[in-house]
């Protein structure tokens, strides 16, 4: 049975600036917008393949206007805190500083309409040309994929799982899966067949929508395990011949046309905050992927409050610019890009799906090499705000020291000084707006022109998370005057529980709490380090079928324990330390984190890409290494070839290699030589004896997603690792014969 805690606080009032639980608004400025729109969008069959070009939008099919915004009596709370069934509902930890009413999502996007109706809501590339689509457009849009779902026979509680990359089509559809009462459910599109079978079976997916025959084909052979599956939407390409239960999304969108918008309004008025209305797999790096449901609360919630945090603002101060392109069925960018985009009124812009790949093309700009299609859309897109994966970081920073690098020595120079002077202000005068004339010079001569080239010219906050990132990769965005703000959360907390901004960031931090988030540390050392353990209105609602794993996760008080390690400054800055479960326990009982170590070796050695400690129950520890090398362009696979600040660091030791197997088959002396130079330096500024490094081996490929090494956020699967790579761990170990 759900436990119950004392937790949770009482709601004495409501947040003022939203509409009373109990109030029927009469007519609305929202009425009026959906009935303009109605009369600019006709009644069309969708058939020309392109659902969401001009053409299309203008002859939509003409909806209904709801009669009102679902302001259903908010119900008395529920005794549990958690529950592990799609269809259950939880009592929410509101904290009594921060008592806002719960509202559905369904809410948050009408009332967003009085605000943002006529605004731009997302934009999109047809044919090498921008299109795009209002927010009262979207609404429309999103109401008419809902009755699209409810035809195909969507169950309340069950799912719609989306396999395709970032799209209007991916936004719309997930908003109409929860205006239907379903459940919004992402694949990653790098998922294998057994994968998606695995999430699409656990969800109950009643209808999956895929992007392209590739993710179609997926499905296909996977749909006779599938006894909840009605339907496929395929999206971006038709299908290769008419199959039975298989829809283009012209007919999908036609089909809704059957069910009243009655129908649809019945179902809204319906639904509470304490609902699930999302489900986040994890990436499955301890075992099976675990199902995160999010309420409808979380969502709301995490959408005002935690972008609050960060400094996102409301568009009638300035409209949020974004670009989307990290994976949809990651929680960060889920929040960051669809639902927080809704609260605010944000424009986002979709980049092609070609976004991170990485050719070797040098561009004609200053100081940058073309990442992908990435770069073009942030250039024609001027967002004004971004986020990325420290990965992504650490690509651009790695092609921008190439392209460095193969510049003339004048040019290099000038970048090279005008990032030093740069870097040292920021670093000794952080918060200072006062800055020096070197320094003002510096960034109109030289770096104003980078942040140009990269497309962030008007970007004013850069974040990143779902992984650490090293101090070089901070301090070299810091020298191109680009400040990156962390946010700590997971897909428990619905995304961020933590947010820096421009008015709460201090260097390696992860900023402070969310409003109505509570935070403590747990079984603390001497330095204050001790397990983070959370509470708040971005708790999640449970793991779908598996009570043990939602049991060992949250706790009577309805804590959330997050295995990660951390301490608290005096002013309530949080600092991730590591991951208690990865943390290496030695044979002589010895406790080591692995990351300081792992990125003191990347610091010392530039030719290193990746690096894995190892050492847990054995006598001393060792590490895996891989070097840098370039990608396929077509495949985004690591090739053999070195990349060019891989390359000048052979060149500087006194190697002439140019690829990882020539280093390797001939064991190079220069390259061999200089690594353990370099982990001799690192063992040298260890604590102790038993944090140095006494074994070490190059692996021939690079750590990849394919490879199964890293998971889609490109986090380390170390587990994996271990396994794939135990010939090579358990040579270290092996006791020499005499």
């Amino acid at each position: 049975m759900p436990r119950n805690s004392g937790a949770g606080y009482g709601c004495p009032h409501g947040d003022p600036s939203m509409l009373d639980s109990r109030e029927t608004p009469q007519e609305s400025r929202q009425d009026m917008i959906v009935r303009t729109t109605q009369e600019k969008l006709k009644t069309s069959s969708l058939t020309d393949r392109q659902p969401l070009s001009k053409e299309s939008l203008n002859h939509a099919l003409e909806l209904s206007v709801p009669e009102k915004v679902n302001n259903a009596q908010w119900d008395a709370p529920e005794e549990a805190l958690w529950t592990t069934r799609a269809d259950g509902r939880v009592r929410l930890r509101i904290d009594p500083s921060c008592p806002q009413l719960p509202y559905t999502v369904h809410r948050m996007f009408y009332e967003a309409l009085d605000k943002y109706g006529d605004l731009i809501a997302l934009g999109f590339k047809r044919q090498d040309k921008w299109e795009h689509i209002s927010y009262s457009q979207y609404y429309l849009l999103a109401r008419r994929a809902a009755k699209g779902f409810l035809k195909l026979g969507l169950k309340q509680a069950h799912s719609v799982a989306i396999l395709g990359f970032n799209s209007p089509e991916w936004f719309f559809s997930a908003v109409g899966t929860v205006f239907a009462g379903g459940i919004v459910t992402g694949i990653y599109t790098t998922s294998s067949p057994e994968a998606c079978q695995y999430i699409a079976y656990d969800c109950c997916a009643n209808v999956i929508m895929v992007d392209t025959q590739k993710q179609l084909e997926k499905i296909l052979k996977i749909w006779k395990q599938l006894p909840h599956l009605k339907a496929v939407v395929i999206y971006k390409e038709p299908p290769p011949n008419k199959m039975a239960n298989v829809y283009t999304m012209e007919e999908f969108m036609e089909l809704g046309n059957e069910v009243p918008e009655e129908a649809l309004d019945a179902i809204i008025d319906t639904q509470q905050p304490n609902q699930c209305c999302v489900l986040v797999y994890t990436s499955g790096t301890t075992g099976n992927p675990k199902g995160v449901m999010l309420s409808q609360d979380n969502i709301t919630w995490t959408a005002r409050y935690g972008s609050q945090a960060g400094d996102i603002r409301p568009a009638e101060v300035q409209q949020e610019v974004v670009v989307s392109y990290l994976p949809l069925s990651h929680i960060a960018a889920q929040i960051y890009d669809l639902w927080t985009g809704i609260q605010w009124g944000a424009q986002v812009c979709f980049a092609e799906p070609d976004a991170l790949k990485m050719p070797l093309t040098q561009q004609a700009c200053l100081f940058w090499c073309e990442q992908g299609s990435l770069v073009n859309t942030l250039r024609e897109v001027e967002p004004t705000s971004h986020m990325g994966v420290p990965r992504v970081w650490e690509k651009i920073m790695e092609r921008i020291q190439e392209v460095a690098a193969q510049s003339g020595f004048i040019r290099r120079k000038m970048l090279l000084w005008a990032m030093s002077v740069t870097l040292e202000q920021n670093l000794t005068c952080p918060g200072s707006d006062l800055k020096p004339f070197t320094t003002r010079l510096a960034d109109y001569l030289v770096l104003a022109k980078v942040r140009q080239a990269l497309g962030f010219a008007k970007c004013q906050k850069n974040f990143y998370g779902a992984a650490p990132m090293m101090a070089e990769t901070q301090h070299f965005f810091l020298g191109l005057n680009i400040r990156l703000y962390a946010g700590y959360g997971l897909s428990e907390t619905s995304g961020p529980h933590f947010m820096s901004s421009p008015y709460n960031y201090r260097l390696y931090s992860s900023g402070k709490l969310v409003p109505g988030c509570r935070v403590k540390l747990v079984n603390q050392d001497a330095e204050g380090i001790g397990e983070i353990c959370l509470w708040g209105r971005t708790i999640f609602m449970g793991y779908l079928n598996m009570e043990d794993k939602t049991c060992e996760a949250i706790d009577e008080e309805g804590w959330l324990h997050t295995g990660d390690a951390g301490r608290l400054d005096a002013d309530g800055f949080l600092y991730i330390t590591g991951r208690l479960k990865e943390l290496i326990i030695t044979a002589g009982g010895e406790n080591v984190p692995p990351v300081p170590i792992e990125e003191a070796v990347k610091m010392e050695l530039p030719i290193i890409s990746n690096a894995m400690l190892i050492g847990d129950q054995r006598k001393f520890l060792s590490m895996l290494l891989t070097l840098k090398c370039t990608l396929d362009p077509d495949t985004s696979d690591q090739t053999d070839n070195l990349t060019e600040q891989a390359m000048e660091f052979c060149q500087r030791v006194g190697s002439r290699a140019t690829t990882v197997s020539e280093i390797i088959e001939k064991k190079d002396e220069a390259v061999y030589q200089a690594i353990e130079e370099g982990i001799r330096r690192v063992n040298m500024n260890a604590a102790a004896r038993p944090y140095h490094i006494q074994k070490w081996a190059i692996l021939e490929r690079d750590f990849s997603i394919s490879g199964g090494e890293l998971g889609p956020t490109m986090k380390l699967k170390r587990l994996t690792v271990l396994e794939k790579y135990k010939g090579i761990i358990d040579s270290f170990y092996q006791e020499q014969k005499m």
